[in-house]
């Protein structure tokens, strides 16, 4: 924590640290990610990041894949989506990055045709 002139701690300078706030990750999958775990293979990593937000597939054959927590925590979730598990060709996987809102609940899978958040 930073001093204020008074010699009191500044409560802002604790929550100041960028590590410290969560980020969002959304990620489009784009190759054959369906019909081979790959959304399972997703949410045994993102459980064990402690991660919240959804993995699902989608209509055109993407898979899609929206995260909240530490970045690095959302990069190591970005390594497995662009691996992916065996049988999985991952052409490539289109991610943006944002502020997390904390309104994601604890990670799992969505069915095909849902409605986001």
């Amino acid at each position: 924590m930073t001093d204020t002139a008074a010699g009191r701690a500044d409560p802002a300078a604790a929550t100041a640290d960028p590590a410290a706030r969560p980020e969002r990750l959304e990620a489009t999958v784009v190759g054959r990610g369906q019909g081979v775990g790959y959304r399972y293979h997703v949410l045994r990593r993102a459980m064990g990041l402690g991660l919240t937000g959804w993995v699902a597939n989608e209509g055109d054959g993407t898979v899609r894949c929206r995260a909240e927590g530490a970045r690095v925590d959302l990069e190591a979730l970005l390594d497995a989506l662009q691996n992916g598990p065996p049988g999985a060709h991952v052409e490539r996987v289109i991610a943006a990055w944002g502020p997390g809102t904390g309104t994601l609940g604890p990670f799992g899978i969505r069915s095909g045709g849902h409605r986001g958040d």
